[in-house]
């Protein structure tokens, strides 16, 4: 099973490019390798120092993404009986693909088959996206890493409320703020997306991308603002070094003209967040 989803990965990306092989300067596979892998660290570490360099419109932005989490918060216990509750009725296959296409060894091992396709090729735009992903995830998932041990949220599992916390906390019940499945399916997942210009078709690669982390929440194991702040980061740190990675690359994927934007909809029973893009 996790061969098979890594290789539809990987079959999904190369569809992107079936047509379109570009060759890179430098030539000769080992110059590209070391220069691929030295953007990666380098993208990592780009991600890591960009809160230094923010300005007010990027304050606001976060100051955005936690007043959302934090309404989405308040209504946790709801949202979670509710998804615990059509557990039962989600056909197998969504739920065998959202628990292990969210873990971490399957997703370096999809992200790492994109890249060497790439590589071997020596199409641009593969390795691009490669190292996009690979650089994204590493640099995403030591975050998630760090907050999880941080902040010591209890899951669902626990039965301890939304509210328990116990920081560095070692037991895997007080790891639960924010969802690692749902930060690296939906890394991939947004990184995908930023290669397809229809809104309908990354829209659609977005749903397979939040299936992983909707999972968790089916099973208990993850409240619904653990999923939200995950995909906050996503988003961040793929834009992030994604800007860094055009100063690398002739393969371009950002159109400055276009904005990503965050709404939280409220009507009565209803209580929605929205990304525009």
């Amino acid at each position: 099973m996790k061969k098979t989803i890594a290789l539809l990965f990987t079959i999904f990306t190369l569809g992107v490019y079936a047509q379109d092989s570009i060759v890179s300067v430098p030539e000769k596979r080992w110059d590209m390798f070391k220069y691929d892998i030295g953007n990666m660290f380098k993208g990592v570490a780009y991600s890591y120092s960009r809160p230094f360099q923010w300005k007010g419109q990027q304050w606001a932005q976060f100051g955005g993404v936690l007043a959302g989490t934090g309404a989405v918060y308040l209504a946790d216990e709801e949202t979670s009986e509710f998804f615990k509750r059509q557990r039962e009725g989600v056909p197998n296959v969504f739920r065998e693909y959202g628990e292990l296409y969210g873990s971490p060894e399957n997703n370096y091992l999809a992200t790492s088959g994109v890249y060497l396709v790439g590589l071997i090729t020596k199409n641009e735009k593969l390795r691009r996206t490669g190292v996009l992903l690979i650089s994204s995830a590493t640099s995403a998932g030591f975050l998630q890493q760090v907050l999880k041990s941080a902040v010591g949220r209890a899951r669902p599992v626990a039965e301890r409320g939304k509210d328990t916390f116990d920081p560095f906390n070692p037991h895997r019940n007080y790891n639960s703020f924010p969802s690692g499945h749902a930060l690296l399916a939906f890394t991939n997942a947004y990184a995908i997306g930023k290669q397809f210009k229809s809104p309908w078709v990354k829209a659609g690669v977005y749903t397979l991308g939040a299936i992983p982390g909707i999972s968790r929440i089916w099973d208990g194991q993850h409240w619904l603002s653990d999923f939200v702040f995950a995909v906050a980061i996503s988003v961040a740190t793929v834009e992030s070094i994604d800007r860094y990675l055009d100063r690398k690359y002739d393969e371009k994927y950002n159109d400055r003209s276009k904005k990503m934007s965050w709404n939280l909809n409220f009507g009565p029973g209803t209580l929605g967040v929205v990304l525009q893009f």
